[in-house]
């Protein structure tokens, strides 16, 4: 049976180069990075020049980037100092967030007594700039912006330097969820005026359990955990040195071939859309996921024209052709609860149709989805 992984906005694979230099680490450098002798020496000089090295290619300052467990553990460090600390009494965000920033969102209401003001979308996902405008000047608490780059399941391309504008105009800090961003799309911090943003490894070719959060000097972030003086003291507790590694490399060749990457993956996500276009010509596309200039060039978010009885056999069925892909974000698989993003913005009819996101890497191929294409027209019709 053949195996297609189309499910790349949940993990992707990890690259040939970094699984050599993180089995180098763990073999050559396993000293303790706070220690004071050669081998704890040596671990550390890694993590700086891994710091340094994305840094550079933010155009940030190295003291800006804090390595985390990932992208979770960075939103919930930055949105819950920023509340705690800093004084924030409003969060702004949308209702098509991820849950590191809506679950952590909810929790700083119930412990601090804080608002959630939700901006606005249209039937696409989009945020509608004159009503956060309006949120932002509807009164004097201190706000925090908090809205993804990518949308990590329709694709959508946030106009964050739109954003960032209104955001300093209006005196407010911005944090963004770029996790489908970092490693896809080239970022300056200088030129955008953003405060916080977070990326996990998994999802440009490295390994789980370690990611970064940018934080902009001056902001008086406190840390979330607590023990010792790690990452500048915003973060306790012995390194991952290897994973640290990984993602280093993971990053720098994310970035060393982003525009061949880019072109290639757009022509599978092209040929992709055209194909399932001419197979299923009543399908519809989920959000901006069918426009190649304002989503994500790796995803594609699909609502299909099948019952609902066949619906509740599709994942089923693709798993057993082989094929991976998801109904929406992995991080809630298992809740049964549907998907959040897609009750937002599609009509009840459609929310009785399956929608499928499908997300595409490096390592696919325009012949698989030629394959997937079949699986699905094949289903349509039996």
């Amino acid at each position: 049976m053949r195996k297609i992984y189309f499910d790349n906005a949940a993990t992707t694979p990890v690259r040939e180069e970094v699984i050599e230099k993180m089995q180098e680490a763990l073999a050559n450098c396993f000293g303790n990075p706070s220690s004071a002798h050669g081998f704890g020496r040596s671990a550390k000089t890694e993590i700086e020049q891994a710091r340094k090295t994305i840094a550079k290619y933010l155009n940030a300052h190295p003291s800006e980037i804090i390595f985390t467990s990932g992208g979770t553990e960075a939103d919930n460090m930055i949105l819950r100092s920023a509340v705690r600390d800093l004084g924030v009494g409003t969060i702004i965000t949308s209702k098509i967030e991820h849950h590191a920033v809506l679950h952590t969102a909810d929790a700083l209401v119930k412990e601090f007594g804080i608002q959630i003001k939700f901006v606005d979308l249209d039937s696409y996902g989009n945020i509608d700039l004159l009503h956060l405008e309006k949120l932002l000047t509807a009164d004097n608490s201190k706000k925090l912006v908090s809205l993804m780059h990518v949308n990590n399941e329709i694709g959508n391309i946030l106009d964050i330097q739109a954003i960032a504008k209104l955001c300093k105009a209006g005196e407010a800090l911005i944090h963004s969820d770029t996790v489908q961003s970092i490693g896809h799309f080239s970022w300056d911090v200088q030129t955008i005026p953003i405060d916080f943003m977070v990326a996990a490894a998994h999802k440009f070719h490295g390994p789980k359990g370690v990611g970064f959060a940018f934080i902009r000097k001056n902001t008086n972030l406190e840390p979330l955990i607590i023990g010792g003086s790690q990452e500048r003291g915003y973060r306790a507790g012995t390194e991952p040195f290897h994973n640290i590694v990984g993602l280093r490399e993971a990053f720098v060749a994310a970035y060393e071939h982003l525009e061949e990457e880019k072109k290639y993956i757009s022509g599978i996500k092209e040929y992709f859309i055209k194909k399932i276009k001419e197979a299923i010509p009543e399908v519809k596309f989920n959000g901006y996921s069918g426009n190649m200039d304002r989503s994500t060039y790796t995803i594609v978010n699909v609502c299909l024209p099948f019952s609902k009885e066949k619906s509740q056999m599709l994942l089923f069925h693709m798993d057993i052709k082989g094929i991976a892909c998801s109904e929406g974000s992995a991080c809630q698989s298992g809740a049964n609860s549907g998907s959040h993003v897609l009750a937002e913005i599609l009509s009840e009819d459609d929310l009785q149709k399956p929608s499928v996101r499908f997300s595409f890497s490096k390592f696919n191929t325009k012949e698989e989805v030629d394959y997937v294409i079949e699986v699905l027209k094949d289903f349509s019709q039996t």
